[in-house]
């Protein structure tokens, strides 16, 4: 090659190289929103989870949205304060760390990008008076205490532990890496009968329900319809929509839990960073965006709408401390589910759409009232119907669903749940709450069946549910 042309190719060659270095480097609010994700996430598993800091590293910082990975390395250091209960990440020479802060019911927070130590005393809190009792000490479900005696002859126990065993490596992860699997339990007729932890977790150990939220926010406002705080056919209100002529007015809380509202949600509508990682508030991002779609007509996921139906409750209440009471008096902690934390923004709102710290035994209780059709010990906590309401197709769906096709299977969508349509050796009727990582609820009515997984699925991983599903069911007779 002439000399010349070597130059060329070498000099073009570096200024390629040069503009890839500078457009992988994470700009300042990429590393503001890296600072945030390792606050929050810290604070929660240390404050509600009781995660060592290695256990953290691994399983909460590891394996992670590859934008936030990659800007993790440009965030300082991270302090987490016992005693005040919080925690906080370095990242910028001019603006105090990031900040996430612990308060009782509640779990962590993000403080607002450029708030101190001092915002902390401004954050609003859930003021509750009824003691959580000691539920060692109290059977199943609810509590924790589970019956000596044996198993009912309808469970093949050698045949479900092993398909359990299973689920803890690589059979059903879909990619070879295994052991991403930290919390399988297994109920039949009200009873657990079969549980199975990741060396280091407990039953009392919790972890983030990534988007099985949004089916408890579908609980917490079924809960809410039957009081008659809300009513779901009814357009939701939102002041930030009360503009004479806002076509946003027409959205009802069903197009919301129908995944329909017809909003833009670009560039992905389970990516809404700002609120998740950048400490905004839902009523800042959420509120937001413009129609681009007839509310009703198109399917498409989002974050923002289970986050705008949470918002329209609080709106209906007009009593904000009620409001943030609610869901502990009106459904948690009447099922037994005290070690469950669904965690707001700086002003008070939940971010049901993602934001929860739950244990494996509080999401089998969840799973036990839908089939109980929402009745705990003989008080309705849903309305009547409300399982077959969430569990019965919206009327837009999945451009990509397969199950309503004939000899296909696939996902169809309800309400904030999700429809296991034909899967080879799973029941008509099953329904699921899914989330991030790895996080299954499946519900299986016609077995009186509930399924609990809890992982940290790789990036591109894919636990297969339904698989693991049918062959639980082969192992649990009628």
């Amino acid at each position: 090659m002439h000399i010349y042309n070597m130059i060329n190719t070498t000099l073009f060659l570096m200024l390629i190289s040069s503009s890839w270095v500078v457009a992988q480097t994470p700009n300042h609010q990429n590393i503001a929103q890296a600072a945030g994700y390792k606050a929050m996430f810290t604070c929660s598993a240390t404050f509600k989870a009781g995660k060592s800091k290695d256990l953290i590293a691994a399983h909460e910082l590891t394996n992670i949205y590859q934008s936030a990975t990659k800007a993790m390395k440009h965030t300082g250091k991270t302090m987490i304060n016992h005693a005040d209960k919080y925690v906080s990440v370095s990242y910028s020479e001019n603006l105090p760390p990031r900040i996430s802060a612990w308060r009782p019911y509640l779990g962590c927070t993000s403080l607002p990008q450029g708030a101190d130590i001092d915002f902390i005393a401004r954050l609003p809190r859930a003021k509750l008076k009824t003691p959580k009792p000691n539920q060692a000490d109290i059977m199943w479900p609810d509590g924790d205490r589970l019956p000596n005696t044996p198993l009912p002859k309808t469970v093949n126990q050698a045949g479900l532990e092993a398909v359990i065993n299973k689920a803890f490596g690589q059979e059903f992860d879909g990619g070879g890496f295994g052991g991403a699997t930290s919390a399988v339990l297994i109920t039949q007729n009200s009873r657990i009968v079969g549980e199975k932890y990741l060396g280091g977790y407990t039953l009392h150990t919790s972890q983030r329900t990534w988007s099985v939220a949004k089916s408890i926010a579908a609980s917490i406002i079924g809960a809410a319809q039957h009081k008659g705080y809300i009513d779901i056919k009814q357009t939701t209100g939102l002041k930030a929509w009360s503009r004479a002529g806002d076509p946003r007015g027409d959205i009802t809380v069903e197009h919301l839990f129908h995944m329909s509202s017809g909003l833009d949600s670009r560039p992905a509508g389970n990516r809404t960073d700002n609120i998740y990682l950048g400490g905004g508030l839902v009523a800042q991002y959420a509120t937001k965006n413009q129609i681009e779609a007839r509310p009703g007509t198109r399917w498409r996921y989002a974050n923002n709408d289970t986050m705008l139906a949470m918002r329209t409750l609080r709106e209906n209440m007009h009593n904000d401390q009620k409001y943030l009471n609610f869901p502990f008096k009106a459904l948690l902690h009447k099922i037994g589910m005290f070690h469950t934390f669904p965690e707001t923004d700086w002003d008070g709102d939940f971010v049901l759409s993602s934001q929860v710290w739950t244990t494996s035994r509080d999401l089998a209780r969840l799973g036990q009232l839908y089939l109980n059709d929402g009745i705990w010990n003989n008080k309705r906590i849903l309305p009547k119907g409300w399982a077959d309401y969430v569990a019965s197709p919206a009327p837009a769906q999945p451009a990509n669903r397969q199950g309503d096709k004939a000899g296909k299977h696939g996902r169809g969508y309800g309400a904030q749940f999700w429809l296991y349509e034909n899967y080879p050796g799973v029941p008509e009727g099953t329904y699921a709450a899914l989330g991030n990582r790895g996080q299954f609820v499946i519900i299986v009515p016609s077995r009186k069946v509930v399924i609990v997984r809890r992982g940290y699925d790789y990036s591109g991983q894919r636990f297969n549910g339904p698989a693991f599903t049918a062959e639980v069911l082969k192992n649990l007779s009628q």
